[in-house]
């Protein structure tokens, strides 16, 4: 017996979402595909159920180019509550153990400094990280702990917004790869108090600011098209590279996998991002490999281009 013919529709474009709080990344994209009745759809990096903030989904073709923004840095506002530590580093865990806040406002900016730059970080136990298939939250909800390696983060700037004596709010500019979490809890060892979050929201990533996310409570009430009128066009994942616009025989020849001549000069391996001159759309990636070569990287479906 055949399965029944999938309606969803051939969807391409990037939105941005302000997460709500207490619901996965993958729920919330789950629930953005099919209020757009999407084919296909791929978030760019997950946000903790107990965060919030801006999270970019991509659908259709805009999927080919979300390791972008996986690679991106991001901006955070973390709130940090000193003086107790828990199992999962946030509000979620149970209470380890409470210390006095015995550190000033000063004392805390000077040990705030010492987290800007590069430095090694120990993945948290509740996190996603897989250990033998198996994602680490896993075996710490068994009470299993796993020797985990320090890795290298970057810490691009710690701000510190306020701080009332035991709480602090602080914005946070990190590589990919950087645990709030665990950078809270190792702020609190330093000052010798322990500390946990109490809140987190992502404000920025990949040059995308949470100002331009939508709620997803908001499109509910929305009709499609309007629904629709929300989607960046995928080229904004790339925007960050230089363009290169293609003669209508070059544009077609690139479609089908085939080097073209570029005539500017370039250095070697730069990677461009790639439009027809006669229709101006998005074909795609390109990068020069050969003196004066321009080979496709990573191609969208553009029918009209290539024709």
């Amino acid at each position: 017996m055949s399965k029944p013919r999938s309606n969803r529709r051939p969807i391409d474009g990037v939105l941005l979402i302000d997460k709500p709080y207490d619901i996965s990344s993958n729920n919330a994209l789950q629930k953005a595909r099919w209020l757009l009745n999407a084919a296909k759809a791929g978030h760019t990096g997950v946000l903790d159920p107990l965060a919030t903030g801006l999270l970019p989904m991509c659908f259709g073709e805009a999927t080919k180019f979300s390791s972008f923004l996986l690679d991106a840095d991001k901006g955070y506002r973390a709130t940090v509550r000193f003086g107790r530590t828990t199992t999962t580093g946030d509000i979620e865990g149970d209470v380890l153990r409470e210390r006095a806040v015995l550190f000033d406002e000063a004392r805390l900016r000077q040990v705030m400094a010492g987290f800007v730059g590069e430095i090694q970080q120990v993945p948290p136990m509740y996190s996603a990280l897989k250990h033998q298939g198996k994602p680490l939250y896993e075996y710490a909800r068994e009470g299993i702990v796993i020797e985990r390696e320090p890795r290298a983060i970057t810490v691009r700037s710690l701000e510190l917004i306020s701080f009332d004596g035991q709480e602090a709010v602080m914005d946070v500019l990190c590589s990919k790869g950087t645990y709030v979490r665990t950078l809270a809890e190792d702020i609190g060892e330093a000052l010798d108090a322990g500390a946990h979050l109490t809140g987190l929201r992502r404000n920025a990533t990949g040059g995308f600011r949470l100002e331009e996310a939508h709620q997803l409570a908001d499109m509910e009430a929305m009709t499609m098209p309007e629904r629709e009128a929300l989607l960046l066009p995928p080229d904004v994942l790339v925007r960050h590279l230089e363009a290169v616009y293609l003669p209508e025989a070059d544009a077609g020849r690139f479609m089908h996998g085939q080097a073209v001549r570029f005539p500017s000069k370039c250095e070697r391996m730069l990677r461009f991002r790639v439009y027809s001159d006669v229709t101006r759309e998005f074909l795609g990636l390109a990068e020069v490999r050969d003196e004066g070569l321009l080979h496709p990287v990573r191609l969208l479906a553009v029918k009209s281009a290539a024709a």
